[in-house]
């Protein structure tokens, strides 16, 4: 997985390369966020995704871009750390623990965690993108 930053054009954001093994999708998701380029984030989702900000909200299209902007926004980066992945023909289930951890543009500490459990969804193309992003897993805390 890699972010290519020389490849940013207008309206493009950096290039994303996509996996195609389950196990490396968590690092390509925080490659994409850590771009900062929301286009970049976009591209690690299947069409139609569920992200589900906090605990029993799940939002798709402009409202998903929208919940990342808000995470992407705090201009820290994201660690993941793969715990399992699990698959099944062309679906996988990824339990990631994840922090953002720094201070926020206006000076205040930030320390966001959970444990993911999402499901990403292998496309036609070989590569895997998030079908449900489930950041807090069954967690009640959440985020921005």
């Amino acid at each position: 997985m890699s972010i290519d930053s020389s490849h940013i054009g207008p309206g493009h954001g950096p290039t994303v390369s996509l996996s195609t093994s389950p196990g490396q999708h968590p690092a390509v998701f925080a490659g994409a966020f850590n771009s900062g380029s929301p286009e970049a984030l976009a591209r690690v989702y299947a069409d139609g995704a569920v992200l589900v900000p906090r605990p029993g909200e799940a939002v798709t299209g402009a409202a998903l871009r929208d919940a990342n902007a808000a995470f992407q926004g705090l201009g820290l980066p994201i660690e993941v750390r793969p715990r399992h992945t699990y698959v099944a023909d062309d679906i996988a289930l990824l339990i990631v623990d994840w922090v953002i951890e720094g201070t926020a543009p206006d000076g205040a500490p930030v320390h966001i965690e959970g444990t993911a459990t999402d499901v990403a969804r292998r496309g036609p193309d070989g590569n895997w993108r998030y079908l449900i992003d489930n950041p807090f897993g069954t967690s009640s805390r959440t985020g921005p």
